[in-house]
């Protein structure tokens, strides 16, 4: 498969007021492909916001190197790269620029140069993948959590990205928004076939994620699938990660004497095999 981005051996360090260096993350090295859904997982300064930052050429490691579409990220050809990359951070409202909602998802094209006649369609085009069309003469502060996160989408999604970097994108957003969100993009890769990054700790949204990076303190503690990462729900928790709800109520049901199989990740597992084993006799 044709690598998207990698890193090998990165490390980075900020410098303290002491004037010390600690290492932020040290010595990550992984590989994404083209069509691929990364989870990277971590509890609050574990390291994965840094990964994000390095991700986007916000700051260039201490060590190793990081290529993003077969080139090394670098000062010289870091615009060019950030130009096939879309870029959703956690509030949106810090994102916004435009007077409306069409206004705002045609920002990015004029800073890259689009053509007028080239934009207007490109602009509709994204609101409309996103479910936001109805509001291209809306004010973005307006819209709700959700809606507002969808715009935010559009935007990246109007400059035809490569890859789609969301780096907590859905944390201060309600359950509802927050499904919202993940469904649009989880529709927008069935659709396409872009390749996401998603920098997160809501282990709820890892459960769509092809394969999951979990750091901690700095270095990658486990990576593999959803289901294998999964189960491994003890060290998880001891590393202050919440479990899925449905693998938390499945531990719970088994600690007061139901049999219960396995770890299940979702609800709809979960219900059936309760429906199947228990109540369906």
């Amino acid at each position: 498969m044709k690598e998207i981005l990698s890193m090998d051996h990165v490390t980075f360090a900020y410098d303290s007021e002491e004037g010390n260096s600690r290492n932020a993350v040290e010595n990550i090295s992984f590989t994404v492909n083209d069509g691929e859904w990364i989870a990277i997982v971590g509890h609050n300064g574990s390291g994965k916001s840094t990964l994000a930052k390095l991700m986007i050429g916000l700051m260039f490691p201490k060590e190793g190197t990081i290529k993003v579409f077969l080139e090394e990220l670098k000062d010289e050809n870091l615009w060019d790269i950030r130009s096939q990359m879309g870029i959703v951070f956690q509030n949106p409202d810090n994102q916004f620029v435009g007077s409306t909602v069409q206004d705002d998802v045609a920002f990015a094209l004029e800073n890259n140069g689009v053509p007028f006649e080239e934009m207007v369609p490109r602009v509709h085009e994204a609101l409309s993948q996103v479910k936001m069309d109805q509001f291209m003469n809306h004010e973005p502060h307006h819209l709700s959590g959700g809606q507002k996160q969808r715009v935010a989408i559009a935007g990246a999604l109007a400059l035809q990205p490569k890859l789609l970097i969301l780096d907590e994108a859905t944390s201060m957003l309600d359950p509802q928004g927050r499904e919202e969100v993940i469904g649009v993009v989880g529709e927008l890769r069935r659709q396409t076939g872009l390749t996401v990054i998603s920098i997160t700790h809501d282990l709820e949204e890892v459960l769509l994620a092809d394969r999951v990076i979990v750091m901690n303190q700095g270095k990658m503690l486990r990576s593999g699938k959803p289901e294998e990462i999964f189960a491994h729900g003890d060290e998880l928790e001891s590393i202050g990660l919440d479990l899925p709800f449905a693998q938390r109520i499945s531990r719970m049901l088994r600690k007061d004497g139901l049999n219960i199989k396995g770890e299940h990740m979702t609800e709809e597992e979960l219900v059936n095999e309760l429906w199947t084993s228990h109540f369906n006799k």
